[in-house]
């Protein structure tokens, strides 16, 4: 379900939000480090049996990656970056759709973007009126 997010219910998510992250980060390196062993160990090079138990696992691993990624999404934040961490939560400004923004290590949510603009068109929150904010 869709909805716009205002700046409080955002940041009353986030310690929510960020838990979630982290589990995604987690089972995104399981995912690599199963594939990883699965194509550099010689063992599931001669074993059948040890690849299709191996290669189960990767299976199971990236199943659980995808899960994490919905559960996180399920709140209304939509990842933009794992690898760099960034989260944007939909909002809206004089009626006008934007994303407030967070990244990995940012302890509240400080800055904003237009839809249509990225991490390099970030904008501290302060510059917004947040009486427009909904």
């Amino acid at each position: 379900m869709f909805s716009h997010l205002t700046l409080n219910q955002a940041k009353e998510l986030l310690p929510t939000i960020i838990k979630k992250f982290k589990n995604v980060v987690a089972m995104k390196s399981e995912v690599i480090r199963i594939q990883s062993d699965l194509e550099t160990n010689p063992k599931y090079m001669t074993s059948l049996k040890d690849y299709i138990i191996k290669k189960q696992e990767l299976n199971t691993a990236i199943t659980n990656f995808y899960k994490s990624i919905e559960d996180l999404e399920s709140t209304g934040v939509s990842i933009k970056s794992i690898d760099q961490g960034l989260l944007d939560f939909p909002s809206l400004m004089f009626n006008e759709e934007i994303w407030l923004c967070w990244k990995e290590g940012e302890t509240d949510i400080k800055f904003w973007h237009g839809k249509d603009e990225g991490f390099n068109g970030r904008k501290p929150i302060e510059s917004m009126d947040l009486e427009k904010l909904r």
